[in-house]
């Protein structure tokens, strides 16, 4: 594997690994920070080790010479992103250590750069995941994730749904009452949010 073919795996250009101290490196600012960063040098050459390892493995496993197996390369796991993980996890972490609205400014960025690509899952189930592990920690934090969810898909029923959930950790019925009668608006027959919604009625607390 040449220098290029990991530049480009990582969506980033020689710099990136090579720059001197201090040095600012390119890419979204959202995903990861450069500050007392440990040598890209050193996990570069780490990561390959790790590649090189995982292939022999793969042909020892299979009994097939390496032209005929699937080789594992920098690309398999990052899809030209610096740090791979999944969306989801990225943007529930920083809602958590920072706020919503930094997470929702980085969904923002991590999507303007990466939509259409094979990076991250930018799908209607990405936010529904952070907002459930959000919403365990801090209920009301995980609204905005939800109304942004909503931007992009605005018949998300699910979204609804969580944000009425989240109202409900909150104490606030009237709000979460609003968001499952505009679920049933895109759903009238939504036997889940019928019953949600008349249980929610029945013991209605008022702030």
């Amino acid at each position: 594997m040449n220098m290029q073919e990991i530049a480009q795996a990582l969506g980033v250009e020689c710099g990136y690994c090579h720059a001197r101290m201090g040095q600012q490196t390119n890419g979204p600012a959202a995903v990861e920070s450069v500050t007392n960063a440990p040598s890209k040098q050193d996990i570069a050459r780490a990561m390959m080790a790790m590649t090189r390892d995982i292939n022999s493995k793969v042909q020892a496993a299979t009994g097939k010479q390496a032209n005929e197996t699937t080789r594992v390369t920098c690309n398999t796991c990052h899809h030209g992103v610096t740090v791979p993980g999944q969306l989801s996890d990225i943007i529930t972490k920083t809602a958590l250590q920072k706020s919503p609205d930094a997470a929702v400014a980085q969904y923002r960025e991590l999507r303007t750069h990466y939509y259409g690509r094979a990076a991250y899952d930018f799908s209607e189930e990405t936010l529904l995941t952070a907002s459930q592990q959000i919403v365990r920690v801090k209920p009301k934090d995980s609204i905005p994730i939800l109304e942004l969810n909503l931007e992009f898909y605005p018949r998300s029923v699910r979204s609804y749904i969580q944000i009425a959930y989240a109202y409900t950790r909150s104490i606030d019925d009237d709000r979460a009452v609003a968001a499952l009668e505009k679920a049933l608006e895109i759903e009238p027959d939504n036997g889940v949010v019928k019953g949600q919604l008349e249980q929610l009625k029945s013991y209605h607390r008022r702030k």
